[in-house]
């Protein structure tokens, strides 16, 4: 893919100063503003490479691997994927989203952590929960979820995807049970425990003091103005719905690929930069062409503070395993669900990976491969990054 001609990091470098000035930053946006200013700069260091062919030389330098950072994702997720083909069953494989009211993504604002647990935990409890019901599937499945906090428009949405194989073990571990075709639970009673389970953990946090509340939220400290910010909530749809099922694992591979390392805004998504305004594609799913691909404009200063607003806690897990995927007996339960899905359907099977070109191939005439010949020190700057040389 060719390197994209406009870079998150392209706007942080020019604005990201005087966005510094305007605001009191917290420690964790400060360190990834900082870090996706400098990332393949000479600020972090590299090595000087050279082409085994033709002689070519170029600079290759450090990358921040910030986990925020557009340009720093493409490596961890092929490594991440690495490890997940490994763990793939000959299943369908289902896609389910969980995403919050917006009286409740107002409270995540300023509660990340522990409002971003709850979701994990009520996702989590609930497709555990109606999937083992012998009323729909009776089965103890295993999943994974991701955390998206972003809508198209960066404003802030939090919600999980949820990948699913199509079935899970027997109560007595003695069976497979394979879920519906192209069926996977019923989203109405997904929705509705989820909610139930969302509210009693939000009350519970609330009743222990761990909530904080801010701006036009401040009212909420109080009980009873918090019970009365609930109940309308209590009655509310929540939306969770399943896509359409992605077939066999290889599919699956596919959408991981897509989706698990995923940051706010891709660079690709960024059209122009001038005169202090950012332009960026976006999608209105609210609009019922909802495909159709629309052009948003916002003040450099906004779009900085939207995408640093889905800065994630430290040491935040993003990325969670449950029921027979759990890190705990992930391998014990993988190979027993292997021992009972013997005969599997074949075309469901992972196909073998294409060869992919090595990541070191030079550039000018595409056969030789770059070796280090010197190594590049890092760069001390005082105020700001160097530009851009890579």
């Amino acid at each position: 893919m060719p390197r994209p001609t406009l870079e998150v990091a392209d706007i942080f470098r020019k604005h990201g100063n005087a966005y510094r000035e305007a605001h009191q930053l917290p420690l964790e946006q400060q360190r990834v503003l900082r870090a996706i200013e400098v990332c393949r700069t000479a600020a972090l260091g590299g090595h000087r490479e050279k082409c085994r062919h033709c002689a070519a030389e170029r600079n290759a330098y450090n990358s921040c691997r910030n986990r925020h950072c557009p340009k720093c994702q493409g490596a961890e997720r092929i490594r991440w994927l690495g490890n997940r083909k490994e763990e793939l069953l000959p299943a369908e494989y289902f896609h389910v989203v969980f995403t919050v009211p917006e009286q409740i993504a107002r409270i995540a604002f300023h509660n990340k952590e522990k409002v971003y647990n709850i979701l994990f935990r009520a996702t989590s409890e609930t497709l555990l929960t109606i999937a083992a019901d012998p009323q729909h599937m009776g089965a103890r499945i295993g999943f994974f979820a991701v955390l998206h906090t972003w809508g198209q428009n960066l404003l802030h949405h939090p919600h999980l995807h949820c990948v699913i194989p199509g079935g899970g073990l027997s109560a007595d571990h003695e069976r497979w049970i394979a879920s519906k075709p192209s069926f996977f639970l019923p989203v109405q009673v997904l929705s509705e425990l989820f909610r139930r389970l969302f509210l009693e953990a939000l009350e519970e946090a609330f009743r222990k003091g761990e909530l904080q509340f801010f701006g036009e939220l401040t009212p909420l400290a109080e009980p009873a103005a918090f019970a009365d910010y609930l109940v309308p909530l209590g009655k509310a749809k929540w939306v969770v719905y399943a896509k359409p099922p992605f077939g066999g694992p290889q599919r699956a591979i596919e959408y991981l690929g897509r989706y698990t390392h995923r940051v706010a805004i891709s660079n690709q998504r960024l059209l122009s930069l001038e005169a202090g305004q950012v332009s960026f594609q976006w999608k209105d799913y609210r609009h019922k062409n909802k495909q159709n691909s629309k052009t948003m404009t916002l003040e450099a200063g906004e779009f900085i503070r939207r995408f640093l607003i889905h800065t994630l806690p430290p040491g935040f897990q993003r990325i969670r395993h449950f029921g027979f995927l759990a890190n705990c007996h992930r391998k014990a339960k993988l190979a027993l669900c292997r021992q009972l899905l013997l005969s599997p359907v074949l075309e469901l099977l992972p196909k073998p990976p294409k060869p992919e070109r090595p990541p070191n191939v030079c550039t000018r005439c595409g056969i030789g491969i770059m070796i280090r010949i010197a190594i590049l020190p890092v760069y001390r700057w005082p105020a700001k990054p160097p530009p851009n040389t890579s």
